[in-house]
């Protein structure tokens, strides 16, 4: 996933003194679930993504966010599977190689901050709220690199986005569900 700045007004970075913050995609994960059968609920990630923030702790509502993700690197680790999702049934990752998300505004929720912005998949763009919970202080690493980390959830309906391919079993209901929930362990390191 890829966060950045650019969408911040002029107001905002003129009185922020917001830090630049990149994923570091070797510690950080982007996980997502959905029910298989109406019974279980199957796993996988992408394996491939980047992003930036621009984020102050004493000023989260100027917290700006944009990331992306390459959808050929989705993994379930069951190979026909993941040939399927990344067919034009699902995914269509030669048509629509990239998932995106920009942020737009970010609110304080308590201990949490709440980020507002635009995801697109599958060449569809729909708003969605990104929770960001477990948000570190600063530390730095053994390598004199800044870091924070979060956990990032929200949850989408894979229908918004088009992709509507599923199967009716025979005792009733669908293969695959429409609910997905989307789960980000990030590691950020500062870069400004």
């Amino acid at each position: 996933m890829t966060l950045t700045a650019a969408t911040a007004s002029t107001a905002q970075v003129s009185t922020s003194s917001a830090k630049r913050w990149q994923i570091d995609a070797s510690h950080s994960s982007v996980g997502f679930s959905v029910r298989h059968m109406m019974i279980t609920n199957v796993k996988g990630e992408f394996e491939k993504f980047e992003g930036e923030v621009s984020y102050d702790p004493t000023q989260p509502e100027a917290t700006r966010v944009s990331a992306s993700i390459d959808v050929a690197s989705i993994t379930t680790h069951e190979q026909k599977r993941d040939e399927h999702l990344r067919s034009a049934d699902f995914f269509d990752a030669a048509q629509f190689p990239k998932i995106t998300f920009l942020s737009r505004r970010t609110t304080r929720k308590g201990s949490s901050l709440e980020v507002e912005g635009e995801l697109t998949i599958h060449g569809t763009t729909h708003g969605v709220t990104l929770t960001v919970n477990e948000l570190t202080e600063e530390r730095a690493d053994p390598w004199g690199n800044l870091r924070i980390g979060a956990e990032v959830k929200t949850k989408v309906k894979r229908s918004d986005f088009g992709m509507q391919w599923n199967g009716v079993l025979e005792a009733g209901g669908v293969l695959v569900g429409d609910d997905v929930t989307i789960q980000i362990e990030v590691s950020l390191v500062r870069t400004k």
